[in-house]
Order: C-alpha cells, then sequence, then structure tokens
C-alpha cells in the first residue's frame, strides 16, 4: 500500500502532475503488448514519471524503504508482459526522458536517454552519416531504454548483431538508488565483471536503466532488396546457408512460410502462386551499386541451385519499398486471421532451421490449429504465431499445449527460448527447462544480491 505520505514525499521529487494515482491513468499502464489479458489486478498504485536519474534514485530510496513494488516502463510495446506490474505499486514510466545527451563523432558514440524512441536514435545518427543497425519490427515506438532491457533483435542482426553488441555502457540505478555507471568509451574494457552485459537483458528485475552509451558504424552508402519465392521450405533455408558458407552476408535474410504468405494476400488482396511455398526477402548493402550487383548476383546463383522459382531484384526505391511493405505489414496480416494469436519467439542454430520449422508443421496438425512460421532465418530466430480463439475453452487447451511443444522443439534442436522479446511472464514456466535448476538458481542469486527486498519488476523471468 502506498500511503498518502508517501505519495507527496513522490510527487515532492518529479512534480505533481508526475505522479498519477487514479485508477482511470493507472489503468492504462496495466497491459502491454503481449497477449497478457488485461486485469485489474494489474492495475499500479501509482504512476511516476521522472525526468532525470537523480529523480529515479530518490523515488527508488522511498520504494527500497517501503517495500514498494517498482516495474519500469518504456512505450509498452514488449511481447512478453515485461512492464506489466503484478503486483501493483509503482509503474515507473521512463517516457520523459528522451534527450540526446552527447554526440561524440571522433569515437563514434552517442549517448542517450532511455525514453528516446529507437528510430529516432537511427535517424539522429544517420544525419550525421553514422548508423545504428539494430531493427526490432517495433522500432517507430518502441523505446531504446526497453531495446536494452530486453536485448531487442531486429531484421539486420544477420550481419549486425542485437542491441547488446552497440551497448558500451550504461547508467543505472539500483533497487536501493545508488546511480552506478559501467562500460565507457574504451574499446578494450576488461576491467571487473561486464556490469553492462549483465544489465542489458535483465528485464528491468536487476536495475533501472538511465542513460544509455552506444557505438555507432559507418552508415552503408547503398542497400537493396531481392525477394526469391521457392518450391519447397527446405530450398528457401539451403540458399540462406549455403549463401553465408560462401561468405555472402546480408543485411537482413527475412523467411516467410505458406501460411504468412497467404496472411499477407488475403490482407492485402493479393494472389500468391500455388507452386510456392515460401518466400525469402533479403537486404544487400555496400559502398557502391557494383558491390550491391555483385551481391545479388551470387545470391541469385545460388538461389537457382536450390530451385528458386522466381527472383525479384528491386529496380527502384518504390519496388524495394513495396517488397518491404510485404513483410513490415506480416504481424498485422497473421493477427488478422483469427481472434487470438500467440505470437513466440524461438532461437535455434541456423542449421537446425528447416527441421525446427517441420516439428511446427506436425504440432500445426497434432493439434488441428492453423501455425503461421515467419522469422529472421539468416540469425535463427523463429516467429510461430498460433492462431486460435482462447474464449473457447477446448481450442485454448490445444493452444496452450502447442505452445509447450513449440518451446520443447526449440530446445530440442539446441535452441533456446527466446532470441529477442525476453522472458518476462509468458515464458516463465520453461526457463528451468532451458537454464535448469542450478542455472536458474544462479541468476536468482545474481537478484537477491543486487535487489535483496526484491521490490525491481517481481514476477518476472522466473
Amino acid at each position: 500500500m502506498i500511503t498518502n505520505e508517501i505519495k507527496a514525499k513522490i510527487r515532492a521529487i518529479v512534480g505533481a502532475e508526475n505522479a498519477l494515482d487514479s485508477t482511470i491513468e493507472c489503468f492504462g499502464y496495466s497491459y502491454d503488448s503481449s497477449f497478457v489479458p488485461m486485469e485489474t489486478k494489474n492495475i499500479p498504485q501509482l504512476v511516476v514519471r521522472p525526468a532525470a536519474a537523480e529523480e529515479v534514485s530518490q523515488v527508488m530510496v522511498l520504494a527500497n524503504e517501503q517495500g514498494i513494488p517498482v516495474t519500469p516502463r518504456g512505450a509498452a510495446s514488449g511481447r512478453t508482459g515485461g512492464s506489466i506490474p503484478l503486483e501493483g505499486g509503482i509503474s515507473l514510466s521512463l517516457d520523459r526522458m528522451t534527450k540526446v545527451i552527447e554526440f561524440d563523432e571522433q569515437n563514434m558514440m552517442i549517448t542517450v536517454e532511455p525514453g528516446m524512441r529507437t528510430i529516432d536514435v537511427y535517424n539522429y545518427a544517420a544525419a550525421k552519416g553514422l548508423f545504428y543497425p539494430p531493427d526490432p519490427g517495433s522500432w517507430k515506438y518502441s523505446t531504446i531504454g526497453g531495446n536494452v532491457a530486453e536485448n531487442a533483435g531486429g531484421m539486420r542482426a544477420v550481419k549486425y548483431g542485437v542491441t547488446s553488441n552497440y551497448v558500451m555502457g550504461l547508467e543505472v540505478v539500483l533497487a536501493d538508488g545508488t546511480i552506478i555507471h559501467t562500460g565507457g568509451k574504451a574499446i578494450k574494457n576488461v576491467t571487473g565483471y561486464n556490469l553492462t552485459q549483465l544489465f542489458t537483458g535483465s528485464e528491468g528485475t536487476l536495475g533501472i536503466i538511465t542513460r544509455i552509451l552506444l557505438r555507432l558504424i559507418p552508415m552503408p552508402k547503398m542497400r537493396n532488396t531481392l525477394q526469391m519465392m521457392f518450391p519447397q521450405l527446405d530450398d528457401a533455408c539451403h540458399t540462406i546457408r549455403d549463401m553465408l558458407l560462401t561468405g555472402v552476408v546480408p543485411a537482413t535474410a527475412e523467411l516467410m512460410d505458406r501460411v504468412s504468405l497467404e496472411a499477407v494476400a488475403r490482407y492485402r488482396k493479393l494472389d500468391v502462386d500455388p507452386k510456392v511455398d515460401a518466400c525469402v526477402i533479403m537486404e544487400v548493402d555496400g559502398d557502391t551499386k557494383e558491390d550491391l550487383k555483385k551481391q545479388a548476383d551470387r545470391i541469385e546463383t545460388i538461389a537457382h541451385k536450390n530451385s528458386v522459382l522466381e527472383v525479384q531484384v528491386a529496380a527502384s526505391q518504390q519496388e524495394s519499398d513495396e517488397i518491404w511493405a510485404i513483410r513490415r505489414g506480416l504481424s498485422s496480416a497473421i493477427g488478422a486471421m483469427a481472434p487470438t494469436r500467440l505470437g513466440e519467439d524461438i532461437s535455434v542454430p541456423r542449421d537446425a532451421f528447416p527441421e525446427t520449422v517441420r516439428l511446427i508443421r506436425k504440432i500445426s496438425e497434432k493439434y488441428k490449429l492453423t501455425i503461421a512460421v515467419y522469422g529472421h532465418a539468416g540469425d535463427g530466430n523463429l516467429h510461430p504465431s498460433v492462431l486460435c480463439d482462447l474464449a473457447k475453452p477446448e481450442e485454448a487447451e490445444r493452444a496452450h499445449h502447442a505452445v509447450d511443444e513449440i518451446f520443447a522443439a526449440a530446445l530440442s534442436v539446441g535452441g533456446t527460448l527466446s532470441g529477442e522479446h525476453g522472458i518476462g511472464i509468458t515464458k516463465r514456466p520453461y526457463i528451468t527447462k532451458a537454464l535448469g535448476e542450478a542455472g536458474v538458481n544462479t541468476l536468482k542469486l545474481i537478484k537477491q544480491s543486487l535487489d535483496p527486498k526484491g521490490i525491481l519488476n517481481p514476477g518476472k523471468i522466473w
């Protein structure tokens, strides 16, 4: 229970207008972009919107003294329920912390506040000729702080890696209000434990990120897009494998199965050739037109060796945009196919990609449910989407069994539960299977040492 006295102290820290306690205002902070249902028990007692690390620190001192749960929040674009305040308390929104603190061109680094939108980080760097590559599908509205907290991925991961590959240092407020700084601008840094990587992907359970130092790279001068249609899913996967083995690394390599293509076709009123079973969309980048043509020619040659039915190399920016519109509209198209979409996120070794998709197709047949499969084939990250109606108890039971078996399939081929969405609430039941009891206990020991009262984002990960 947050008393009126505590509320008054918090309002004195962040300003009265930035500490909200009416039910209707707090309701908007009780859910996120996951399929976790909205429940009144998840409405926070207080929404706090600090503007600086010092304010976050003072709020945490009070919360720690009083044992008040605190759930950090960015744009609530997470897909696993990570920003849902399961135990009420404070929803700590970082949406007012949106500034670029420093742009260091000489060292190719940028320091930003956590509430800045990811696409704004990209655009700020791009305007100065530099490149921040991670591009999660939500990058137009997700925040960079949320991306770091979840270690978000994106379509460019096959060539450029994920968020953690670009985080050089952090400012973090711990559960007791202590402010620490990790990492720095030195490229080589092995002083002590790597706390930067520990907090990256910790889902707001170990500390609240209030400042982020990111490295940037030179912006590729040119890009182009290829779309390839295959008669068999294996042909598409083999093309990606052969391409990587021969040293051709596209910026993106996105795969869509037949169900995904039918969803897009229905959504955009298009026809799909009945002979097509899978589609691959790739982006290549480089410094010259010759670079792009050389890469496209090599990819096309490899695709023809794997029975490709059709190759389209974009001849203009408009054609490129039209191809990418198919992929970027995919999530909405699949979501429109059923009352409920259980969108999952598993990651497997690249060579296990075809086998994993076959296992998922067997699960689809076993439970008589439509499961669309698409994902970042170049890095082994799949997004199986189980289409169902959870309002029907029998169908809901089959859907949950199907999800159980999808995770089991990922683990059986040496994969893991998440490539970019984190564990949050929705994957808690599976984490011991993935990490083992000793592994989970080790995580809990780290949590205990940094947050002994367990007030930071309780109920997540395990």
